[in-house]
């Protein structure tokens, strides 16, 4: 008897011992994270949890974001919270050039006001779910993950109870490098926003599968295209010679319903001094267009509408029309076609009505893309209507974008990730 007692607590220990070395050596293959859409400011905001205790944090996404900032003013408590102290790994991995009072620090910036101040470069514990690409899977923690604490001052504009900024920049403290680091996997993320503000988008951290209901991988269905470094950052802050962490894309051409639209083709490509070219940002809620690029596309596309009613411009859109008549598909409204042409007369990221129009009354639609103004920084920045039930994954180590094109097209959207765990 004593015998198979002390058998059975051998049993148990190693049990114990085998199912903690599980725990901890648990390796996920890819992360997940869900993205909801704000209605008041048409901002894209998600949860993580930071801190011991374990908090939870909602961010503003900012695809172009060089790192995660939160509020470090207002009720930010942490017992696992450590200052990065000047010349640390950590502080040379930011690239921080400023010291104050031996702690680095980095420039937190909010992008939607465009404004910017001094914020304490630090590290904790963040946590979020892991996934197979079909649900998500058990929790697990960046146990010392870099970041910047920002001021209250800078939350202004930002959706409501929304406590910081989540950077998914290319930069090496950005949140695709830092998860990629912290859990060995490829240096790529993937975006897919909902159109639904009452059903949540996803962001997947590491390589597919992207399985979305009913059971379609998106990631075997993705079409490939160069991504630029712009040579001159874009933020609202920074030193001189840094680079832009933003994604830029090279669209040589814009179709509407086939046609080329006559445009000044140098202000697609990028200047010595940053300026030009098309980048794709989550901010900006419609597709921002330098000024005679857009006057030069809205005339086309309006030629190619025909005799669809035209009604009084509403707000910031330059063309609206009469919805009474236009028809109805599985990509949206029926309305002409609108392709980008990247770096092949093959390569094209087509928009189809769902992306282009925004129905802004019971009768009235309007074409979703903004005047930009005359020598905007830069000439082309795709924005988060256009990006909606499109699966777009960046690649950050190969410099690479795949994208799908609508998902309505596979009878899928970006709010069908199956969020019910296993």
């Amino acid at each position: 008897m004593v015998l198979s007692s002390n058998f059975l607590l051998l049993c148990s220990l190693l049990f114990f011992i085998s199912s903690t070395i599980a725990q901890t050596s648990f390796r996920p293959k890819a992360l997940v994270l869900p993205v909801s859409k704000d209605t008041t400011t048409l901002q894209y905001v998600t949860h993580i949890n930071q801190r011991t205790p374990l908090v939870p944090v909602k961010l503003l996404v900012d695809l172009g974001g060089n790192f995660l900032w939160v509020d470090c003013e207002k009720d930010f408590v942490s017992s696992s919270y450590k200052p990065a102290r000047c010349g640390s790994a950590q502080c040379s991995l930011a690239s921080s050039k400023a010291c104050g009072g031996n702690i680095c620090g980095l420039g937190p910036d909010n992008p939607v006001t465009y404004v910017g101040t001094h914020g304490d470069l630090g590290q904790d514990i963040l946590s979020l779910q892991s996934t197979n690409g079909f649900n998500p899977g058990r929790v697990v923690s960046a146990p010392s993950l870099i970041f910047v604490c920002g001021a209250t001052f800078l939350l202004e504009g930002l959706a409501n109870g929304v406590t910081g900024v989540a950077g998914l920049g290319r930069s090496k403290i950005g949140l695709p490098s830092q998860f990629a680091a912290t859990f060995s996997f490829d240096r790529k993320f993937a975006v897919c926003l909902s159109s639904s503000s009452t059903s949540n988008g996803v962001i997947f951290f590491g390589d597919g599968p992207y399985v979305l209901l009913p059971n379609v991988d998106v990631s075997k269905s993705l079409t490939y295209t160069p991504l630029f470094i712009n040579p001159v950052s874009t933020a609202s802050g920074y030193f001189l010679g840094d680079p832009s962490v933003e994604y830029f894309i090279g669209v040589t051409t814009i179709k509407v319903n086939g046609k080329a639209v006559p445009l000044n083709s140098t202000l697609l490509t990028i200047d010595s001094v940053g300026f030009g070219g098309t980048k794709i940002s989550t901010v900006n809620p419609y597709t921002v267009m330098e000024t005679s690029i857009y006057n030069a596309f809205i005339s086309a596309f309006v030629k190619e509408m025909g005799n669809f009613t035209r009604v009084t411009p509403v707000a910031h859109f330059g063309a609206c029309f009469s919805s009474k008549g236009i028809g109805s598909t599985r990509v949206g409204p029926a309305v002409p076609q609108i392709d980008l042409v990247l770096q092949s007369k093959s390569v094209i990221w087509s928009i189809y009505g769902a992306n282009s129009m925004v129905q802004v009354s019971k009768d009235v639609v309007c074409l979703g893309f903004v005047d930009g103004g005359v020598s905007p920084r830069t000439s082309i920045v795709i924005g988060g209507h256009q990006l909606e039930d499109n699966l777009l994954q960046f690649d950050i180590a190969t410099s690479r974008l795949g994208f799908s094109s609508s998902l309505l097209f596979r009878q899928t959207t970006c709010s069908n990730f199956n969020f019910t765990s296993n």
